[in-house]
């Protein structure tokens, strides 16, 4: 296992908190484990990913990962967004990855939910 997470020089890794994306070896992993990504998903993931923290707007997504202009009322992006949440949240359900601004787009950011729940929890048990 040591060798193969020690990427080969040169090719990319891009991190996100507890996310881990390797665009060259079409491979994504949640908290160490693989995540089942279609291809079009995983180029998703990567836009983001290579821009963390930036909100993405939707034309802009839509043009880097399909490759040509989006047609009004054209929801691709959406749809793919909401594809990927699920499955990140099936692996890492204490963690939120992409953020919906609304108007504008989205952003790739690891945020943990954990501490929300626990106090979430501590309040209901009295």
């Amino acid at each position: 296992m040591g060798m193969a997470a020690t990427a080969r020089s040169g090719s990319e890794v891009i991190e996100v908190g507890p996310l881990e994306i390797l665009p060259e070896e079409h491979l994504a992993r949640a908290g160490g484990r693989v995540l089942v990504l279609s291809i079009r998903e995983l180029r998703l993931l990567t836009e983001l990913g290579r821009r963390a923290d930036r909100i993405m707007p939707r034309e802009e997504l839509f043009r880097l990962v399909w490759g040509r202009e989006m047609r009004a009322g054209d929801r691709s992006v959406d749809v793919y967004v909401r594809k990927l949440r699920v499955k990140l949240e099936n692996v890492l359900p204490d963690w939120q990855f992409i953020h919906t601004h609304f108007g504008f787009g989205y952003r790739l950011a690891a945020e943990s939910t954990a501490r929300s729940q626990l106090d979430h929890t501590s309040a209901t048990t009295d």
